[in-house]
């Protein structure tokens, strides 16, 4: 019941995020308080020692700070900001951290590419009626949340947790 809870809690999360984000250009509040509180309900209950989950504490503390000051600088949206530090406390301070960081700006930076290029031919897409969200075209904003996501699923496979979820269907 616990390896299935850490099974979908973490994917689900993220895929609303970035279907949320998709579409209204906003990641919900609720997304990145559900993946702290289940981190902080599963790790104990998984029998994380209360070193690693402090552990995990300080690598979602260590992105919340940089988030801030990303999104001080308005660099970042506040709901990003958010999502990747509910995000990186199911990694922990290790190798899996920074596999989820590199992957979420690699995409991101992929993505931002081609949200900019898709919209050079806004007009085109909006003629011929391709179905593509009104937000995603006309918004100034990139929807970050997606490659949080897609950095989230790449990185998950190598996460302490799941890999101490994997051990005990064993």
């Amino acid at each position: 019941m616990l390896a299935a809870a850490i099974f979908l809690i973490f994917p689900l999360c993220l895929a609303m995020a970035a279907f949320s984000d998709l579409l209204t250009m906003t990641i919900p509040n609720r997304v990145s308080l559900i993946l702290i509180a289940a981190f902080l309900i599963i790790a104990p209950l998984a029998g994380m020692p209360l070193p690693h989950i402090g552990m995990h504490l300080l690598a979602a503390m260590i992105v919340f700070l940089a988030c801030f000051v990303l999104f001080a600088l308005n660099v970042m949206g506040g709901g990003d900001a958010k999502l990747l530090s509910a995000t990186a406390i199911w990694f922990g301070f290790n190798q899996s951290l920074l596999l989820f960081v590199v992957s979420v700006g690699l995409i991101g930076g992929l993505l931002t590419f081609l949200i900019l290029l898709l919209r050079t031919q806004s007009n085109t897409i909006l003629a011929i009626g391709l179905p593509v969200p009104n937000s995603l075209l006309l918004a100034k904003k990139i929807p970050y949340g997606i490659a949080i996501a897609i950095g989230g699923f790449m990185a998950f496979p190598y996460s302490t947790i799941l890999i101490a979820a994997l051990e005990t269907l064993q």
